[in-house]
C-alpha cells in the first residue's frame, strides 16, 4: 500500500465530507413549505452523517501519521432552491463522494481494516445515492 497515495486520498475524501456538512446545512436553510420539517431535518441528518464521517477519516489519516487538511471543497451557489434542484445537486455530490471511496478502496489493498471502513462508506453513500434517487422519482 502506497501510504502516500493513500494519505491524498483521504484528504480529498476529508474535504468533501467537509464540505458536505457545509452544503447540507445551507440547503436545510433555503427550505421552505409546508413540507419544510422533514426536508430540513432529513438534510441536518446528512449534515450529521458527514461530520461522523470526516472524524473517522480525520482519525483515520492522523493514525497513518498524516496531517489532516484544513480545506473544505468549495460548494457552488446555484440560488436554485427548489427542492427538487436541490436534490439533484445533492445527487451529484454524492456520486462525486462516492468515486473518491472507489479511489481509496483501489488504494488499500493490504489494510483489511481501513479496507473494511472504506466499504463502510460506500455503503453508505450507496445507501444515500438510492434515497435520493427514490425523492427524485415520480410516483406512478
Amino acid at each position: 500500500m502506497d501510504k502516500k497515495k493513500v494519505l491524498e486520498q483521504l484528504d480529498r475524501i476529508l474535504e468533501a465530507e467537509l464540505s458536505g456538512v457545509v452544503r447540507y446545512l445551507h440547503y436545510s436553510f433555503m427550505i421552505f413549505g409546508p413540507n419544510r420539517i422533514p426536508i430540513t431535518k432529513w438534510f441536518r441528518d446528512h449534515a450529521d452523517e458527514g461530520m461522523q464521517h470526516a472524524v473517522m477519516i480525520g482519525e483515520k489519516i492522523t493514525a497513518l501519521g498524516g496531517h489532516p487538511s484544513l480545506k473544505v471543497k468549495p460548494v457552488p451557489e446555484t440560488n436554485n432552491h427548489n427542492v427538487m434542484e436541490i436534490l439533484k445537486e445533492s445527487l451529484e455530490f454524492e456520486h462525486e463522494g462516492l468515486k473518491l471511496y472507489y479511489g481509496l478502496l483501489e488504494l488499500v489493498t493490504t489494510d483489511v481494516a481501513l479496507e473494511e471502513m472504506t466499504r463502510g462508506l460506500i455503503e453508505d453513500e450507496t445507501n444515500h445515492i438510492e434515497e435520493v434517487e427514490k425523492m427524485t422519482r415520480n410516483s406512478k
